[in-house]
Formats: C-alpha cells, sequence, structure tokens
C-alpha cells in the first residue's frame, strides 16, 4: 500500500480565499446542527401538544420536515470540509503520488460540474416557485420559496467548498484526497 489514510479536514493554510470558505463552510454547519436542534424541540413540543394536551398540531410537522430538508443540504459544504462523506480510497491508497493528483482532478472537476448542474436547476426551481408565489397545500401554508431557498444555498456553499479543495490541491496547500505522498 502506499499509505494510510489522514485525511481530516481541508487544509487553508494561509490562502485568504481557502480560509474564507472553511469559514463559510464552517458556519454553514453551525447553521445546519442549529436546524436539527430545532427540528428536535419542535417534534417535542408537538409531541407534548397532541399527546399531553390533547390539541391539534398545524404547522410542527410541515416545519419539521423543511428544517431536516435544508439542515441536510446546507450542511453539505461542512461535511465536504470535514471529508466526511462516504469516502472508498483503494485506488487513491495505490496509486503514485502523480496519478493521484490526476485522479483527484479528474474526481473533483466532476463533482464540479454536477454540483453546479445541481445549483443551476435548484436555483430554477426556486426562482419559479418565488416568481408564482406558491405555498403549500396545508392549513400553515408556507411560502414554498423559503424552504426551496435551501437548494441553491446548499448547493452554492459546496460548490465553493469543492472549488476550495481544488484550488487548494492545484496550489500544494492540500494533498489529492488529504493523503501524504509516499
Amino acid at each position: 500500500m502506499a499509505g494510510h489514510s489522514n485525511a481530516a479536514v481541508a487544509r487553508a493554510g494561509e490562502n485568504l480565499f481557502l480560509r474564507a470558505v472553511a469559514g463559510l463552510s464552517t458556519l454553514a454547519g453551525w447553521c445546519s446542527a442549529g436546524m436539527i436542534v430545532t427540528a428536535v424541540l419542535i417534534t417535542c413540543q408537538m409531541i407534548y401538544v397532541r399527546f399531553v394536551l390533547n390539541g391539534s398540531t398545524v404547522w410542527q410537522t410541515e416545519a419539521v420536515i423543511y428544517l431536516v430538508i435544508a439542515a441536510t443540504l446546507i450542511g453539505l459544504p461542512y461535511v465536504q470540509r470535514l471529508r466526511g462523506h462516504v469516502n472508498v480510497d483503494l485506488i487513491p491508497l495505490a496509486l503514485p503520488p502523480k496519478a493521484r493528483f490526476g485522479l483527484a482532478m479528474i474526481t473533483l472537476s466532476l463533482s464540479i460540474l454536477i454540483v453546479a448542474v445541481m445549483l443551476y436547476y435548484g436555483y430554477d426551481y426556486w426562482h419559479f416557485a418565488w416568481e408564482r408565489g406558491w405555498r403549500s397545500d396545508t392549513v400553515w401554508g408556507v411560502r414554498l420559496w423559503i424552504p426551496y431557498l435551501a437548494i441553491p444555498v446548499g448547493f452554492g456553499l459546496l460548490l465553493l467548498q469543492l472549488v476550495a479543495d481544488m484550488v487548494a490541491v492545484i496550489i500544494g496547500v492540500d494533498k489529492p484526497f488529504g493523503l501524504e505522498d509516499d
């Protein structure tokens, strides 16, 4: 084997762009965690109202669903920064450093392309809901552009983090796949 994986957090070094993106990704992670905590608290409140007070709930289920989906999308760049996505590094470990660099460039380029397409269509979908004034078909009737905003924001921040990851590898601040050379 070429080495072991010690990929923890994407490195930023002293590069201002990389540090700014790392800060945004971390902020997104904190916001995502806050949304999860809020969803849990709302769920507890909903259980109390339904089963202790024997009352009905109007907005809680919908709010929890939107919060958890938004937390997932907005948390994407933070997970990417921590390299927390599913990663099988058998091939990168087996490759020599130059081939590993080439594979990292291909992988990051394809990821950037796919996320850019998702961002484009996510923004289009959000804008369409905003422009048409879509509302949910529930009693709460939330304006759908609000929860749909998590789509372009989440993918936009993920795209920015992926670009930062690529820049870090190109300028040598970080190693391809976070793996040290032999």
